[in-house]
């Protein structure tokens, strides 16, 4: 998955972190969200891992990052 399609519009950090999990190929194409959502419900290594990722591209200016009415995340473009 191309990070930049998968969050072409405002995307709750959950599902961008599965984006990211799948461009990254932790999670394969075949996998769903509902089948790993427990990874970003939870406190956990790979979950919290991914959302720092998130962070971190928001912080290099590849990502953008709002808090309402979720904390979600949306493709740069810069």
């Amino acid at each position: 998955m191309d990070l930049s399609e998968g969050l072409a519009g405002w995307t709750d950090w959950d599902g961008a972190a599965f984006v990211v999990g799948r461009s990254l190929g932790i999670f394969a194409e075949s996998v769903t969200f509902t089948q790993v959502k427990s990874v970003f419900w939870t406190d956990n290594p790979l979950g919290n891992a991914l959302h720092e990722v998130l962070l971190q591209l928001v912080a290099a200016g590849v990502l953008e990052r709002r808090d309402e009415p979720d904390e979600q995340f949306l493709w740069s473009g810069r």
